[in-house]
């Protein structure tokens, strides 16, 4: 009774409080340049289905917005994305990779255990890991817009060109979300080399499948995408964006145990009718608190307009997506690639970055994450005892 009471108080503060002001729906735009490339990604290599993507985000969107005070995001698991979408996992594959990685989550915070985990997992592993990945999705997106088939034309190398260039102008607009634009670009190269399929578009009511992982499925969805995940997802989407969340509103930060059980339930019930493996995050908190957000009524609100898309427009969003330009997909998921890749600018020291750069060359050149995850643990282990031992007084 006295969640049901604190989430009705939380219903009435966003609904009479908040008043979803202009800056609040500015503010829901914010972590769109990370969703977009990821969701469309998945959805076009993967064979996620689009309908039941958007309706679980957004109906998660709408459960983080009214149970935290603060614009919580709700963003894909980029690890699990990235290696999905480069190793060409099945979705069955994917769910057993989220469930895995959120039952992990769920256990650590549960028992607290999450601030043991923040105190010995290497940083520099996980920033290694971050690089490796963006680098295997960057090299995808290239290789995406380069085997367009085409120098000219609606889907071709010129066109991936343009956009990219488009990106790079909109990147330092605060108002203009980059993401949108050039994801507009692709619908209206579909409108003028395509339009038929914009007559053929009808909505439809699309309902979430109930889907189950084989055995081999639960097997390689938790080497290959939650082993590299779940550091990522303690460090990145519970420890970092806590921390976050405590410096841009001192009075309501979010504590790592309400964060860890609430990325763990999501995934853990979303994933079997075809979610896609969400997270909260440091970096799409700050952007949606750049462009405006201050309350949960943000997040809310973005989750309404997915709701309503994925259930009366998934069907049409997959059409689409299905002739969408591959050049403008290569550079959505380019831009995704540099945004996962930019973090590791946060390591300073030499030792760091050596065990960083070790982690990523590891996972790049036995083309396994986990094998190269289990490579950097050593290597940080190693140089952290050699360090100790020939160096006893170094800082």
């Amino acid at each position: 009774m006295a969640f049901v009471d604190k989430l009705f108080r939380r219903v009435v503060a966003l609904s009479f409080a908040s008043r979803l002001s202009r800056q609040e729906i500015a503010g829901s735009l914010g972590d769109l340049g990370t969703f977009i490339p990821l969701a469309v990604g998945m959805v076009m290599v993967n064979g996620l289905n689009a309908g039941s993507v958007l309706l679980l985000a957004g109906l998660f969107n709408v459960a983080t917005g009214l149970l935290f005070a603060i614009p919580m995001p709700v963003q894909p698991m980029k690890a699990i994305a990235a290696v999905a979408m480069a190793e060409k996992l099945t979705p069955g594959e994917i769910y057993a990779a989220g469930m895995v990685t959120s039952a992990v989550v769920l256990l650590l915070g549960l028992t607290g255990w999450i601030h043991w985990v923040e105190r010995w997992v290497p940083k520099s592993v996980v920033r290694g890991l971050q690089l490796a990945i963006g680098l295997q999705l960057m090299m995808l997106g290239l290789t995406t817009i380069t085997g367009s088939g085409h120098i000219w034309g609606a889907d071709s190398i010129a066109l991936g060109a343009g956009a990219g260039v488009v990106t790079l102008l909109l990147l330092p607009n605060r108002k203009v979300p980059a993401a949108l634009v050039l994801f507009g670009i692709g619908l209206v190269a579909i409108a003028v080399a395509r339009p038929e399929v914009w007559r053929t578009l009808h909505l439809g009511l699309s309902i979430p499948q109930l889907t189950i992982p084989t055995l081999d499925e639960w097997r390689l969805g938790a080497v290959k995408g939650a082993i590299p995940q779940v550091p990522l997802t303690l460090l990145n989407s519970v420890v970092a964006v806590c921390a976050l969340s405590r410096s841009l509103f001192p009075n309501r930060g979010a504590s790592a145990r309400k964060v860890s059980v609430s990325v763990g339930l999501m995934n853990i019930i979303g994933c079997w009718f075809g979610a896609m493996p969400m997270c909260h995050g440091a970096g799409g908190l700050a952007g949606q608190y750049l462009f405006g957000a201050r309350t949960g009524a943000s997040v809310v609100f973005l989750g309404t307009v997915k709701v309503l898309l994925g259930l009366f427009a998934g069907g049409a969003a997959l059409a689409l997506l299905a002739v969408y330009p591959q050049s403008v997909l290569g550079v959505l998921l380019l831009f995704a690639a540099l945004e996962l890749s930019l973090v590791v600018l946060d390591i300073k020291e030499r030792r760091d970055g050596i065990v960083m750069l070790m982690t990523a060359g590891a996972i790049l050149g036995l083309k396994s994450t986990a094998l190269g995850f289990l490579v950097g643990i050593a290597i940080a282990c190693i140089l952290f005892y050699l360090t100790r031992r020939l160096y006893p007084d170094a800082s």
